[in-house]
This record gives C-alpha cells, structure tokens and sequence, in this order.
C-alpha cells in the first residue's frame, strides 16, 4: 500500500510540472552565425559541434537573462524597447557603444531602402508616362 501512494504521489507532483518538452531550446538556432564568429576569433574553420552547442548553450542563455532583466526594469509594463536593453548595458561602455553603432547603422539603411523605392517608384512612373506618351504619339 505505501508503494502505490507514493506512485500516485510522484504522478500528482509530475502532473503538476511543465512538461520537459516545453523547457527545452530550440537547438542549432545560431549554429552557422557561431561557427563562423568562432572561425574569426582564432578558432579552426570547422569547430567542434560540441563547441558550438556550448557556445550556443552560453549565448542564449545570455540573450534570455538579458530579456529577462529589462523585462524587469522595463519602463512599461509588458513591452520591451531599445532604451531597456540600452539601460541594462550603460555599465559597459564596450556593448553600448557597439549597440549604439548598430542601432545607427540600422537607422541608414532603413533611410537608404527608403530612398531606393522612392527612386525606383519615381522611376517606373518616368518610364510609365514615357511609354504612354510613345503610344500616343504614335496612334496620331
């Protein structure tokens, strides 16, 4: 009898658990990005898959600990912006001059993408109305 109570018992606690599923990573997320930035940091062009699972292992649970923090200094609740994360890094002049660099780089290629469609759309209404005119000239 008092094997089948603590049967039932572990099966409640379990029950009561995320399943293991759930709180497991998705893996080899980075794989690529990692083997290449381990490459340019000195190590051999094809690592160790173990190497790049414990990196990986490493960066994400970085990324998930830095989410978390600025989750909890965020300045509203349940959203997330740029200045939490800038926040979190002020400490280190390395990473926030980085971000900031990154954020600028950004910046300009959203303005130059902007600035090439607008290009290409003023473009295509240019040789559009050429072409009407062409046909119009033509008919007359």
């Amino acid at each position: 009898m008092n094997s089948s109570s603590g049967a039932s018992s572990k099966q409640k606690a379990g029950a009561s658990q995320p399943p293991e599923t759930s709180s497991k990573r998705k893996r080899g997320v980075f794989q690529k990005d990692l083997q290449h930035m381990m490459y340019g940091f000195g190590d051999c062009s094809n690592p160790l898959p173990e190497s790049v699972a414990l990196m990986e292992d490493i960066v994400m649970d970085y990324i998930i600990d830095l989410v978390h923090k600025a989750q909890d200094t965020g300045s509203k609740q349940g959203k997330l912006s740029v200045e939490d994360f800038l926040y979190l890094m002020r400490k280190d002049f390395r990473k926030l001059n980085r971000c900031s660099e990154l954020l600028s780089m950004n910046e300009e290629l959203k303005q130059a993408r902007k600035a090439f469609e607008t290009d290409e759309e003023k473009l295509r209404k240019a040789f559009e109305a050429d072409e009407d005119n062409k046909l119009v000239g033509s008919t007359e």
